[in-house]
């Protein structure tokens, strides 16, 4: 599978709590924080959801 890194760029004041706790569930906590995740079709439908809070880089 293809590996992700998924930072949190912008402040999850103004997301609703579902987006809150989807980021939870990706393990992140603050901003420029970041994970690394395999891009599963669970993960990649959590990441689609809270895309406008986060950046997405592929790695090799």
């Amino acid at each position: 599978m293809k590996k992700v890194k998924v930072t949190q760029v912008k402040s999850k004041n103004s997301a609703t709590k579902r987006q809150e706790a989807t980021l939870a569930s990706l393990g992140i906590r603050r901003i420029n924080h970041f994970v690394e995740l395999e891009l599963n079709p669970v993960n990649k439908g959590m990441i689609e959801k809270v895309l406008h809070l986060v950046k997405v880089e592929e790695i090799n």
